[in-house]
């Protein structure tokens, strides 16, 4: 990939080996194979963000075999920006290729004014995706993920809605998203007996947030639906990024409602002492904390974002190896429980 000054990027031509080194997992029990990591473009990919290395992002993505691309309805900021900006990225540079995507999206917090613009409701789902398709481009995506559970919706009404939304042709599949054991349980249940199975669960999991593991996991492979975790470097903790300070410029650092000042300090001891096993293994901390999750068989697929295309490069590295012998394993775990 080269890098015209005059005109930004030169013709996109993908790697013709990009699914080489690129490891695919199955989903749940379908027939879809998703690739070990999956790009999210929850930041940088907004209307405050540089269009030119969002592109750039997504080109090293697709040439690295990644395929699978993760958006919501309010990905931005703005709301709504992150699937224009794919939308541009998509008719510009991949248009030839949507058969070789999987581009999925969401829809349940607030995205317009109103009581209309949130939720779990029929009226909201279908509106939101059809306004995501819109800034897209797309006639469908691949899957569409309730963004979180509405308990002042039925469930019957949002498990009938995405139900027709895959009937109509607006997304191939449907997910869950931020759905615990009990509630994955019970709307799984509903959209199997409507015909529409649930494709797949996406939760936070990372070596800090560890709670999927208590039966969400457990309950997700009885059930044969995929896994896909996000935030798998804990917003930025999992990485080198903070082992002696908060740097200026870091999200911890704006004081940003995922991140505070307080969490870093707390969990600084143990952030020096992970960063110490990755460096007896040969890897940095983030992609040890990928390699970590991608040792379970029931992850389908992490979620990494990306600020740079090196920063993509880096953590893709981390497929190189996935395998933990069990002192590792107990060290680790001595480091995460003390």
């Amino acid at each position: 990939m080269q890098i015209n000054d005059k005109s930004g990027l030169t013709p996109y031509l993908p790697s013709a080996d990009r699914y080489t080194n690129m490891h695919f997992r199955r989903c749940g029990n379908s027939g879809i194979q998703l690739p070990a990591l999956s790009l999210g473009l929850w930041h940088n990919f907004g209307s405050v963000d540089s269009l030119l290395n969002a592109k750039r992002i997504v080109r090293t993505a697709f040439d690295a075999g990644v395929t699978h691309f993760d958006l919501a309805n309010n990905y931005g900021p703005s709301f709504g920006s992150a699937e224009e900006n794919f939308g541009h990225i998509l008719k510009d540079d991949l248009v030839h290729y949507r058969d070789e995507l999987f581009i999925s999206t969401k829809a349940g917090y607030d995205m317009w004014p109103g009581p209309y613009g949130y939720g779990g409701s029929r009226k909201y789902l279908v509106s939101s995706l059809d306004q995501s398709l819109q800034r897209l481009g797309l006639e469908y995506v691949d899957v569409f993920y309730h963004h979180c559970p509405d308990i002042a919706t039925p469930l019957e009404e949002t498990a009938r809605a995405l139900d027709y939304i895959v009937r109509s042709g607006r997304a191939l599949y449907v997910g869950l998203s931020n759905y615990n054991d009990e509630q994955t349980k019970n709307m799984a249940k509903l959209l199997d007996d409507l015909g529409t199975p649930c494709l797949i669960q996406q939760s936070r999991y990372s070596m800090f947030d560890r709670n999927v593991e208590e039966k969400l996991l457990d309950k997700v492979q009885q059930k044969g639906i995929g896994f896909i975790a996000f935030s798998p470097l804990a917003q930025g903790l999992l990485t080198d990024r903070y082992l002696t300070n908060i740097p200026e410029g870091s999200r911890a650092s704006k004081g940003m409602t995922y991140l505070g000042k307080n969490e870093v300090t707390a969990l600084q001891p143990k952030i020096i002492a992970l960063n110490e096993i990755a460096q007896r293994r040969g890897q940095s901390l983030s992609q040890m904390a990928l390699s970590w999750l991608l040792k379970d068989q029931r992850v389908s697929s992490v979620l990494i974002g990306a600020s740079s295309p090196e920063q993509l490069e880096h953590n893709l590295h981390c497929l190189n190896d996935l395998h933990f012998d069990e002192s590792e394993l107990n060290i680790i775990k001595a480091v995460l429980m003390g």
